[in-house]
């Protein structure tokens, strides 16, 4: 039971979306919202990102599902930013997504200004660490404040106590983690000149570093940390999947998963996987233990960099935070999306990864259903049979010894891959 408020309320569950593909897989496989970018004023300039159609169209597929979209707006502005930003915000008025999130106050005056229909967020990177801090936002007109990622449960539990309930609260549950306090980040300014800040992150915290004493300059003495060199800034992924009890009786009203660069096999899955664990604890908590083993196995099915609960129960140590290798860890790989099934069953995709006739792969269902499947043939569009998908984004027909349904995801079992 929640400490604030006798009961459970159930959350959101917010996901990414790096492009269209993404949002639609997001909305079928379990999210009640979708947060995407728009072509500039976001925090992932490397984003494939949405142009205004495409917004609107991802804006509409999700509204007629009853579900909601977010648009990203919060970059530290600069002044040359701000006469586009306005325009932008005119934009956004006009395709109505359902929240803009805002991290800097000036952006925050543009957007009341010129988009007044839409709800702001207050996005982590405007470092909402304390109850004032919610407090100000929401004397200001924000509907939610995202909470610092630096934050524990009992600190959240706090703040929900001390704030206004109509205030929302959303909090990261999910993916990678920035080095840098609250995601405010020079690094990547510095050595490039690409500013972190304004959406052009090259993640230096993934590099290798050695150590150049001051009387021998240009002799490099590595930190061996392994045998692969040293990763002394790269976080672990953050994973709250056994912790979702926890979650829910802090009151959260969005609990959010990082991943914008993130493919559609990664969203589906993560999307999936606490979707179920957040609908099974409501049901009861009896439910929820009883498929962690599930919920586990699943969630190491995407890309991770080893797994940590952050912030969440107290400071965590270095061995809790720091992984020793810049290396993702995949237990599958992704092969493509069911676009089509013909009258004999065989399923249209566009082949994302390589794999042969004869191959066993997994029919990836919303409902949380994983089906094993023989390939019994692969058909180009001409009709053409071929032995194996050797291109990338190759439209092919399929013919699988078990039923698939449009919107299914295909997938098969997969290895250990470099970032």
């Amino acid at each position: 039971m929640s400490e604030t408020t006798g009961i459970r309320k159930k959350p959101e569950l917010l996901c990414p979306a790096k492009d269209l593909e993404v949002l639609k897989t997001a909305v079928d496989f379990g999210a009640d919202a979708v947060y995407i970018g728009g072509e500039s004023y976001g925090l992932r300039a490397k984003a494939k990102n949405f142009s205004k159609e495409e917004m609107a169209e991802g804006i509409a597929y999700a509204h007629e599902r009853g579900r909601k979209v977010h648009v990203t707006a919060n970059i530290l502005a600069h002044n040359a930013d701000l006469a586009g930003a306005a325009e932008y915000f005119r934009e956004l008025e006009e395709l109505r997504p359902d929240a803009v999130l805002i991290a800097d106050p000036g952006m925050f005056v543009l957007a009341r200004q010129n988009c007044p229909d839409v709800d702001i967020h207050i996005s982590t990177q405007a470092n909402n660490t304390n109850s004032g801090t919610f407090h100000f936002w929401a004397a200001q007109g924000a509907k939610r404040v995202v909470c610092a990622r630096e934050l524990s449960l009992n600190e959240i539990r706090q703040i929900r106590r001390d704030t206004p309930k109509d205030l929302e609260i959303e909090a990261f549950v999910h993916g990678a983690m920035c080095i840098s306090y609250s995601g405010r980040c020079l690094l990547s300014s510095y050595f490039t000149g690409r500013d972190a800040n304004r959406g052009a992150c090259t993640h230096p915290c993934r590099w290798k570093y050695a150590v150049m004493e001051e009387s021998r300059p240009g002799e490099y003495l590595p930190i061996e940390e392994n045998e692969r060199g040293t990763f002394i800034f790269n976080s672990r992924d953050l994973c709250m999947i056994d912790h979702i009890p926890e979650l829910l009786d802090a009151g959260l009203d969005s609990l959010k998963i990082e991943g914008r660069m993130k493919t559609a096999l990664y969203v589906a899955t993560v999307a999936r996987t606490y979707r179920k664990a957040i609908d099974d604890c409501m049901e009861s908590e009896e439910k929820y233990r009883a498929n962690l083993p599930w919920y586990r196995e699943e969630i190491r099915k995407c890309t991770y960099r080893r797994f940590t609960t952050g912030f969440y129960f107290g400071r965590p140590d270095a061995d809790s935070m720091v992984y020793d290798s810049n290396t993702y860890v995949s237990e599958s790989v992704w092969l493509g999306i069911v676009e089509d099934v013909d009258e004999r069953g065989r399923v249209k995709f566009m082949q994302r990864n390589k794999f042969r006739v004869g191959d066993e792969i997994e029919i990836m269902e919303p409902d949380g259903t994983d089906i094993r499947t023989k390939v019994l043939g692969l058909y180009t569009e001409e009709g053409e049979s071929v032995p194996d998908a050797p291109h990338p984004q190759q439209i092919l027909w399929a013919q699988l010894d078990k039923n698939a349904r449009k919107g299914d995801l295909l997938r098969t079992t997969g290895t250990e891959h470099a970032e």
